[in-house]
């Protein structure tokens, strides 16, 4: 016999989604902030021209900006006032979730609730502030020492440049809180997300013109199409995949009634830590890559050295990549998620694991449980992201999807649409309830 909540589910379909009013209005307000995004990606900076621009962006972007201009959805290669995109956000919101385990006051703020939750995004905004501006400076002063990017150079054009892309990436996070408030699905995911998946069409067409010149046969493109689909079948398995741990709670008396003690799982994600590691992995190897092409001409020998050690398909870029986004797999789900305070906890609420003495005992065994988990989803991450890289320096295919992108894209589509499927259980509870025989209607 079917649970109530397969009952639920089973009973979901296109007349409910039509009726559900609330949902249909949060979709269209979804729909309509990501089309000013968009909008925003071509709204070129004041001053620039486009001609050097484009020259100046295809020598440099296999470095930082090429990276950053995927998650932007382009809008740095045609340096628009979306140009810093949300990233400072994104990077503020873990220097900030980093602080909460080194400093005492704000790791009190994250006990407090609801109330120190808003005092912490009121200082990751603030921090925001600070980040954005620093790297429009740097945007506004990288653009005047590229020869013929800036018409006409000086103090005026860098400070009308930065409050610009100051107030892009401003605007972005109050629309990406505006999203997540009004909207369906994260805001901010969903911002890199459209900027992602707006370039794939682009990316589609190229590799099919490729087809059609000869210069890639058919059966590879074909192969690659085959091969991206198991790839995310791979992916939405391993992101919903967990390990359960078994929670026993003892027999409760309240008055004269004896209630039976209860059961329940503490789920550890095989990924806890989420884009984070190929993220942070990607940046750093990059950083080499940029600063050579930024000082092609002036730059130290053992920088170019460097450089084409650890250029894309070369063995010690593969090696680091590995390396990287395995250390920052286990240093991010330690930031995250912390044993001690999950065994307190459920000392705290009379919960234990079987055969496992409450307290110290506990978090030892959830560590335990932990790591391994976390070699398996380390080793996920490795083989996701380091595939698209073994493609291209095999077949010299482009491939527009690599692992972070693609972990992106996946995530926040299951996210998504598992709100919708949320507010639609919600929306038809009450009808459904009825049909599944849980209402006790009276015959």
């Amino acid at each position: 016999m079917a649970s109530a909540a397969e009952q639920l589910a089973a009973n979901l379909n296109f007349s409910a989604f039509a009726k559900a009013e609330d949902l249909k209005k949060r979709i269209w307000f979804t729909l309509g902030a990501l089309l000013v995004y968009r909008l925003g990606t071509y709204i070129p900076l004041p001053g620039i021209n486009p001609a050097a621009l484009a020259q100046a962006f295809g020598a440099a972007q296999s470095g930082l900006l090429g990276l950053f201009n995927m998650f932007a959805g382009g809008a740095v290669g045609r340096m628009a006032i979306f140009a810093l995109g949300i990233m400072p956000y994104i990077s503020a919101s873990i220097i900030i979730q980093l602080l909460t385990t080194v400093v005492p006051s704000l790791e009190q703020l994250k006990k407090e609730g609801e109330q120190g939750r808003k005092r912490i995004n009121q200082y990751t905004r603030y921090l925001t502030v600070v980040l954005a501006l620093f790297q429009a400076y740097a945007i506004a002063s990288g653009l005047e020492a590229a020869s013929n990017v800036v018409i006409d150079p000086g103090w005026f054009f860098r400070f009308t440049t930065t409050v610009t892309l100051l107030g892009g990436t401003m605007f972005l996070m109050w629309l990406g809180e505006q999203i997540t408030a009004r909207g369906i699905g994260n805001g901010i995911s969903l911002i890199i997300f459209a900027g992602i998946v707006a370039e794939l069409p682009m990316a589609i067409a190229g590799t099919l013109e490729l087809g059609r010149q000869g210069a890639v046969s058919s059966a590879l493109i074909l192969g690659i199409v085959l091969l991206a689909v198991v790839v995310i079948a791979f992916i939405v398995f391993m992101e919903r995949a967990q390990r359960r741990l078994l929670i026993q709670y003892p027999k409760r008396q309240i008055g004269n009634r004896v209630f039976q003690g209860e059961s329940s799982h503490l789920p550890l994600k095989l990924n806890t830590s989420g884009v984070i590691p190929p993220i942070f992995a990607s940046s750093l190897l990059l950083i080499p890559a940029t600063l050579s092409s930024f000082s092609s001409a002036t730059g130290p020998a053992w920088l170019s050295t460097v450089t084409t050690l650890i250029g894309h398909g070369q063995p010690a870029y593969m090696a680091l990549y590995a390396l990287l986004i395995v250390f920052f797999a286990f240093f991010y789900t330690a930031i995250v998620f912390n044993p001690t305070e999950t065994a307190d906890n459920l000392k705290k609420h009379g919960g234990f694991i079987p055969g496992i003495r409450p307290g110290e005992r506990t978090a030892e065994y959830i560590d335990y449980v932990l790591t391994r988990v976390t070699v398996l989803g380390a080793g996920y991450l490795v083989i996701v992201c380091l595939l698209p890289e073994i493609l291209i320096s095999t077949t010299g295919m482009p491939f527009y999807f690599g692992g972070t992108s693609l972990l992106i894209v996946v995530s926040v589509t299951m996210d998504t649409v598992a709100q919708i499927q949320g507010h639609l259980l919600a929306h038809q509870y009450e009808g459904l309830v009825k049909k599944a025989k849980l209402g006790g209607k009276r015959r």
